[in-house]
């Protein structure tokens, strides 16, 4: 039987082994051939494992812990690092039977919009290998993409989930804070960091999260899920109110293509019953992006400084005393916009600066919050591109830091509430993706995957890359 692994979901895979009209040998044959085909433009991944079991294979970005199997969370410093134990999301995964087909390519420590931070080199969008595939989770984009996965595991602290789903023509979900573990995820920013599922559809996506998902007493922060995740049917919008926020539509930088395709699936969401308003989130999109690089560098800074040379990963060679090995083991190991965070970072929370912007960044992060909370008052879920621009070319931004950061404009502001969001494609502009954001309270992912499947159907996108069709 011949596989199509660009177009097979995770879904109808389950169903080809259920039915045994394929084996599990055969199955991953068949993605290792796509890989072996399609990767060496790609670069999706940093280590391709191939592993060989009775469920549906998965790519697993390279934050992610995985035992006997590297994990460098795309830095140098952990070049080489083996862990010796699972994630808890991985071992979920494991314990339903879903081999690894490799980790997937990041942005060192998950610091980016593009994946060109890797220390690995970048991955590149199977739309267009001359653009970029988002990130931080863009190698786990183009596998799933690419025809080189059926779907993966990212991680998102500002967007990094939804963006490159958005780049990617994915479905992508950041779920609710604290609803996955992150015990053996590599840390960026603790207080933001979570896993979430990349998939081709709706109905993949609620089938991962249901694997993922739920308390582990291992990461405190985790909670019970208020509700059984169910695999969405729906194909009405019927009674949904759905919020259009005026700064998150209009915020500058969107491209008028990506406007053009939101506002057609805006204008279907009502075709199909849903009732559609305006509201307003002025503090979140305006002090979204500020509150958000002082936080999460500040954060970084505290989780990094573990990485020193002396347990474990990278080590400057031949140091003339203990704060040389130090200082050089660091300085080599991490990159050009990993450093720029950490000392970003450091100096917000240096003595006699904590209170004026780690602390007020906190405070404000509470109003984002409550901002949104009185928009979900109004309305039940809120809507908005998922990223201001299609997928840009490589080394576009790379030299403009405060360009790249503007990617996540229209991502950030939900994160910094700790609410879920999940991206689904809406259509094309210049022969590329364009995503649509459905941003809902805490807990809400069944709405969000139900209304995500009714639009998802209605849109009728056709995932598969034009120019490998």
């Amino acid at each position: 039987m011949t596989l199509d692994t660009l177009r097979l979901t995770a879904e109808e895979t389950a169903g080809l082994i259920e039915r045994r009209e394929v084996s599990p040998r055969e199955l991953t044959g068949a993605y290792m051939r796509a890989i072996d085909e399609r990767d060496g433009e790609l670069h999706a991944y940093l280590h391709v494992a191939g592993e060989i079991g009775p469920g549906v294979p998965i790519a697993i970005k390279d934050c992610i812990t995985t035992s006997g199997v590297p994990t460098t969370a795309g830095s140098r410093i952990l070049q080489g690092y083996v862990p010796v134990f699972d994630s808890t999301v991985f071992a979920r995964c494991r314990a339903m039977g879903l081999p690894l087909i490799g980790k997937s390519n990041m942005d060192e420590f998950a610091m980016g919009s593009s994946t060109e931070n890797s220390a690995y080199g970048p991955s590149r969008n199977p739309w267009d290998p001359e653009r970029v595939p988002g990130g931080s989770s863009g190698g786990s984009a183009a596998a799933v993409a690419g025809g080189l996965a059926p779907w993966a595991l990212g991680s998102d602290t500002g967007g990094s989930i939804k963006q490159p789903a958005a780049l990617c023509g994915l479905v992508g979900l950041r779920p609710t804070y604290g609803t996955v573990s992150r015990y053996g995820v590599i840390a960026f920013a603790s207080s933001l960091d979570q896993v979430g599922p990349i998939t081709r559809t709706v109905r993949d996506n609620a089938w991962l999260y249901s694997i993922i998902a739920g308390r582990d007493p291992l990461d405190s922060t985790t909670v019970d899920l208020p509700e059984q995740v169910r695999v969405p049917t729906a194909e009405s919008l019927n009674g949904l109110r759905v919020g259009v926020p005026r700064e998150l539509n209009e915020a500058e930088g969107i491209e008028p293509g990506v406007t053009a395709s939101v506002q057609r699936a805006i204008a279907l969401a009502e075709e199909l019953g849903a009732e559609v308003g305006e509201v307003s989130l002025p503090r979140s999109v305006e002090y979204g992006l500020a509150c958000y690089y002082l936080i999460a560098p500040a954060e970084a800074s505290s989780n990094l400084a573990r990485y020193d040379g002396v347990r474990y990963g990278y080590r400057a060679e031949a140091p003339a005393d203990l704060l040389d090995l130090y200082e050089r083991t660091r300085w080599e190991g991490f990159g050009a916009e990993s450093r720029r965070r950490i000392l970003l970072g450091t100096y917000a929370l240096s003595a006699g600066y904590y209170d004026a912007f780690y602390g007020q960044a906190q405070k404000v992060r509470t109003l984002i919050g409550q901002e949104f909370a009185a928009a979900f008052e109004r309305y039940d879920l809120l809507v908005s591109p998922t990223s201001p621009t299609v997928a840009f070319r490589i080394g576009e931004k790379a030299e403009n830091p405060l360009a790249m950061y503007l990617s996540d404009v229209l991502t950030i502001p939900p994160n910094m509430a700790g609410l879920p969001g999940l991206n689904i494609p809406c259509g094309l502009s210049e022969g590329l993706p364009v995503g649509l954001q459905l941003i809902g309270p805490q807990f809400s992912e069944n709405l969000l995957f139900a209304a995500g499947h009714a639009l998802e159907r209605a849109i009728g996108f056709d995932p598969v890359p034009e120019r490998l069709r």
